[in-house]
């Protein structure tokens, strides 16, 4: 891919940018950088390494739900400045 002024151009429109003429040489080399790191990327011998979506092997560890004791609710409740049943009441906050 040749990184040129037209190129530098297209990406000024996509981004919605005005870029001046020492940006655009600057994204010139950048760009250029990149893909040849990419470029080098391509180079390297992936034949026997397996595909992965993740670089660990992780699966999810999630734990076993488990009923515990929770806070006395009368305890709790104690504090409220006004209550219904088992319920704090607030105050209106929008009409």
């Amino acid at each position: 891919m040749t990184i040129d002024d037209g190129l530098i151009a297209y990406l000024e429109d996509l981004s919605c940018l005005t870029l001046v003429d020492d940006e655009k040489r600057r994204l010139k080399g950048d760009l250029r950088e990149i893909l040849s790191g990419m470029e080098r990327l391509g180079e390297l011998d992936t034949e026997n390494v397996p595909e992965r979506s993740h670089p660990f092997d992780n699966a999810n560890a999630f734990r076993e739900d488990e009923v515990h004791a929770s806070f006395d609710r009368e305890l709790i409740l104690k504090n409220a400045p006004d209550l219904s049943d088992e319920m704090f009441i607030a105050p209106k906050t929008v009409e």
